[in-house]
């Protein structure tokens, strides 16, 4: 698989250099979890709390299929609930059937603001292409703005705020109903009783659109009891169904961190980052379901082999090193190793081995050549790796355009994305990889709202080394703004590709859902980790929480 990349970029070298004079210099902390996860607490599920638990999993679908009456109020709310509760994997079907019914009901058109902006975020969740402006107009005055008697009305604000981040292009009220609300909003909150209090705090820093939905679904259990209206069974299911996942996710993380613990990476290779904790909490974000237990564990691997390649190139190889490295994974043959130096040798085996292992498991249902596909989709994350430790070789500063260009698949979200496919069920073809392939438009948002999230978060709490090449340094360079105007610039491109990524969502889609969602996730964990710097290298506080609230800490029932 020798590419023309390499081609371009190799060099003449007759020896390796071993002196480290010419190493960049890396400072990462050291993991922070220690020997917690390595085993997991045998706790399985008691037959008397599984049997409350089927009971009660029948209770919340008899609700989701009674018929809705004159009104569908109550069934929005429902359905609100049992998505944020988490639980809603159990009863897809019965959500979409409801949604469709809502959706072709017009009798509702009376209703609140509340109301409407609910059922209006609830059919765009679903891909249901409601006209914002049929919906939100009645809320304006003779001069085209947001009545001022709706501000008083803070949950009908709220709603209409959370609603407004479904927007795609060209929906302008939408674009002015999220500053309109976020000013009204901000303005009621210190005035205001838990648990509404709390659901405007947190919905100002991260919206139900842009959150992880197992970190909301643990914050919302708590919020949803505290509600005087909340089902008493479907709290109970819900509390329940987050502990059975909780051990499922625990077993899986432990039989990983065994995993890592052999390769012992941490001695043989401490240049590296020892993120294998926060790189499963990365991947429980693409998708935690149970059925894709074998998926997670894999991707789980390939996010955590990755993250050593990019260390190599980044904070450690020569570029001399690096060129043979480079090579050897386009080529794919153990028997390169003999062509690389020690330490890189640790690594390369390693990754060939999680590739391996991933043929053995999908050969068992005939989509081994799935593996394929995750392969080149590697390859071309270190092929563009190179390129940049070229340019740092050189000292030569590319323009913005050639820097986006070579970091669009330095994210890692396109591989990211093709490897997800690997752990998926029969909604997966070959179709898929050659769509997934092509840069379509829901992967390419994805990817620019990671690296540009990573390039601002890099910059703005410095945490980018000073001989590297910087998206945002390189945009102010060429185009003599601040910084602030630069954060400006990338921010719009961010919030574009959220109207992208909302867009493909729209039916009839290009890709099944299961499909699209795993792009959609992959944005998601970035919001989550990197709005206050990049919470995966330097772990902060959204890291520390999730990890803790979804992995460690139990819900009482």
């Amino acid at each position: 698989m020798a590419s023309q990349v390499s081609q371009i970029l190799a060099s003449p070298h007759t020896s390796i250099p071993c002196n480290m004079e010419n190493r960049p210099k890396a400072d990462f902390h050291p993991g922070i979890w220690g020997d917690i996860f390595l085993n997991c607490p045998n706790k399985d599920i008691d037959t008397a709390t599984q049997l409350r638990y089927e009971e009660l999993k029948e209770e919340v679908r008899r609700m989701l299929v009674a018929p809705m009456g004159d009104s569908s109020n109550q069934k929005l709310s429902l359905i609100d609930a049992v998505q944020r509760l988490g639980v809603y994997y159990h009863f897809e079907e019965e959500i979409e059937d409801a949604l469709e019914a809502i959706y072709h009901d017009n009798n509702d058109v009376d209703n609140d603001l509340y109301t409407i902006s609910l059922r209006f975020r609830l059919l765009r969740e679903h891909g249901f292409n409601v006209s914002c402006a049929e919906v939100f107009d009645k809320f304006k005055d003779e001069e085209g703005n947001f009545m001022s008697s709706i501000t008083t009305d803070v949950r009908g604000l709220l709603e209409l705020y959370e609603a407004s981040y479904m927007r795609v292009h060209g929906e302008d009220i939408l674009d002015e109903a999220i500053s309109f609300t976020t000013t009204h909003l901000t303005l009621a909150a210190p005035n205001l009783e838990y648990p509404l209090s709390e659901q405007v705090a947190h919905a100002l820093k991260q919206s139900i659109r842009r959150g992880l939905p197992r970190v909301e679904a643990r914050r919302y259990i708590s919020l949803y009891q505290d509600t005087e209206s909340h089902s008493k069974a479907l709290l109970e299911f819900a509390k329940i169904d987050f502990n059975l996942l909780q051990l499922l996710h625990r077993k899986e993380l432990s039989e990983i961190c065994r995993w890592w613990k052999d390769l012992d990476f941490t001695k043989k290779l401490p240049f590296a980052r020892d993120r294998v904790v926060e790189g499963y909490f990365w991947i429980m974000g693409v998708y935690f379901e149970p059925q894709y237990s074998l998926g997670r564990k894999m991707m789980t691997k390939v996010i955590a082999m990755a993250s050593i390649v990019d260390d190599t190139y980044d904070s450690y190889a020569t570029y001399d090193e690096l060129i043979p490295y480079t090579n050897a994974i386009e080529r794919w043959d153990i028997k390169c190793m003999d062509e690389l130096p020690e330490f890189m040798k640790i690594s390369y085996k390693a990754l060939l081995d999680v590739y391996e292992e991933m043929e053995q498991l999908t050969a068992k249902q005939g989509r081994q050549y799935r593996v394929e596909y995750a392969k080149k989709a590697m390859i071309r994350l270190a092929q563009a790796y190179l390129l940049e430790a070229k340019w740092t070789h050189q000292n030569y500063k590319p323009t913005f355009e050639e820097f986006r260009d070579n970091a669009l698949p330095t994210s890692g979200y396109g591989m990211l994305a093709i490897t997800a496919f690997v752990g998926m069920g029969d909604v997966i073809t070959p179709e898929t990889f050659e769509w997934a392939t092509n840069d379509p438009k829901i992967i390419k948002a994805s990817t620019i709202i990671c690296r540009f999230m990573d390039d601002i978060a890099e910059h703005k709490f410095k945490h980018r080394r000073e001989d590297d090449c910087s998206a945002i340094e390189c945009y102010m360079e060429q185009y003599g703004v601040t910084a602030q105007e630069a954060y400006d610039e990338f921010n719009k491109h961010i919030e574009s590709s959220w109207k992208d990524v909302n867009e493909e969502f729209l039916k009839p889609t290009e890709m099944p859902v299961p499909v699209l969602n795993r792009s959609l996730n992959l944005a998601r964990v970035m919001d989550v980790l990197y709005r206050e710097g990049d919470g995966y290298t330097h772990v902060g506080k959204a890291a520390k929480g999730g990890i803790t609230s979804l992995l460690i800490d139990p819900i009482q029932l």
